[in-house]
């Protein structure tokens, strides 16, 4: 009896995947050595031996010269890539991926190191009829859609970038449409915070949001057809900027919410393609946007109150050719200040690859790249201006108005890619 009930439970066990259909996954290498060849004609916001670009710094001026107006050249293969796509497997009606992607971007200290290995995504994906799920790390669905240019920073700070942890589903309900959400994490790309007390400056830290305990949202609404493809979207963010107060014995609620909605057009036709992204954001400086937030009230409780920072970020790409591309970039940010009244100009805390001076900022990139075969050989001129100013006294909402002026950096970077 013992031994009939044990088999019959066996049976039980094996029945739903009997006959079940199940493909062998391909797996299929690809990746680049990559080389960057940069000049710089100004001391600026850079990462990764300065390659990966964000803006030019602020005047310094001593004894009547301006020691941010120095020349810098660099050049370096760290940026090669290697990655993974396993692809083709089925198990009943199930289709079913994975991507693991590396480079050697991580391990220097400015221009100074050894470059070494580091995870870039690795997620996998789960499809069936009209519904498809993404878990891992992967691009943030506000910085997946870029700019057609081959500089490392992808069109940032005009562009959000970020490849963060997240869950996604996709849902194709029309031809034509379909409904993105992700419940996103913070990792390598963080919020700033407080440091200490009032005045204690910046820090930055996935913990603001790991003790907010509520993930980053994302809603789309997609549109693909006849080489049109149209995005709206909208990021939520939820943090706990302090989680004790400036004594460290008392726990309080301190907690901020910023809403960023979004939209990107794109359009492709033979060897012609056009893209545009404009995002508003709330903050954004985890997402490498010129924003924060600002301390807005101090509660009898100890607690505090935010107010986050408004930008615009806008850029338009065109592209045309095949084996000879002509590409042209240009980008605008506008500083709009903080939505409420701030207590003081330093308690703004902003993204570490800005400055809470800069009110507006403008890029210009043409390039051109050929491609020889898997060999690609490119060239690209780019001019970055930051508009700077001061507060004064009035600094109420966090914009600085006074004494405006520009400061430009000019780029020259020449590429060499081998693909494989």
């Amino acid at each position: 009896m013992k031994k009939a009930i044990i088999s019959l439970f066996a049976a039980l066990l094996v029945l739903p995947f009997a006959g079940a259909q199940e493909s062998k996954p391909q797996l299929k290498w690809y990746g680049f050595i990559r080389n960057y060849y940069t000049f710089d004609t100004r001391e600026s916001v850079a990462g990764t031996e300065d390659f990966f670009y964000y803006l030019p710094k602020d005047e310094k001026i001593v004894d009547g010269v301006d020691l941010n107006a120095s020349n810098t050249f660099r050049f370096a293969a760290l940026t090669s890539r290697l990655g993974l796509d396993v692809l083709g497997y089925e198990y009943q009606g199930w289709k079913m991926g994975a991507k693991i992607e590396a480079d050697f971007y991580a391990g220097l200290s400015g221009s100074t190191g050894t470059a070494t290995f580091r995870l870039r995504q690795a997620y996998a994906t789960v499809a069936k009829n009209q519904v498809s799920f993404k878990l891992g790390q992967a691009w943030h669905p506000l910085a997946a859609d870029m700019p057609d240019v081959f500089s490392l920073n992808s069109g940032a700070p005009f562009n959000p970038f970020s490849r963060t942890p997240l869950v996604s589903v996709d849902w194709k309900f029309a031809k034509a449409f379909s409904l993105s959400a992700a419940a996103i994490w913070q990792m390598q790309y963080v919020s700033a915070g407080p440091k200490g007390g009032v005045g204690g400056g910046t820090a930055y830290s996935a913990d603001y949001i790991k003790y907010g305990c509520t993930p980053e949202l994302y809603f789309g609404l997609n549109y693909s057809e006849d080489g049109l493809l149209a995005r709206v979207g909208v990021d939520v963010l939820s943090i706990k900027p302090r989680r004790l107060d400036v004594t460290g014995t008392r726990k309080v609620s301190d907690r901020i919410t910023t809403v960023s909605p979004y939209a990107y057009l794109q359009y492709t036709k033979g060897a012609f393609t056009a893209k545009a992204k404009t995002t508003y954001a709330q903050g954004g400086e985890h997402l490498n946007l010129n924003g924060g937030y600002a301390l807005n009230s101090i509660n009898a409780d100890g607690s505090w109150n935010y107010t986050p920072t408004r930008n615009s970020s806008s850029w338009l790409s065109v592209k045309y050719g095949k084996t000879l591309q002509g590409i042209l970039f240009l980008g605008y940010v506008k500083n709009f200040g903080t939505r409420d009244e701030i207590l003081s100009v330093a308690d703004i805390y902003f993204s570490k690859n800005s400055f809470a001076n800069m009110n507006s900022m403008y890029r210009i990139t043409p390039a051109v790249v050929y491609n020889f075969g898997k060999l690609a050989l490119g060239l690209e001129y780019e001019l970055t201006s930051v508009q700077y100013g001061s507060w004064g006294d009035d600094f109420k909402y966090g914009l600085a108005t006074k004494d405006l002026h520009w400061v430009t950096n000019n780029r020259v970077q020449a590429m060499v890619k081998f693909t494989f």
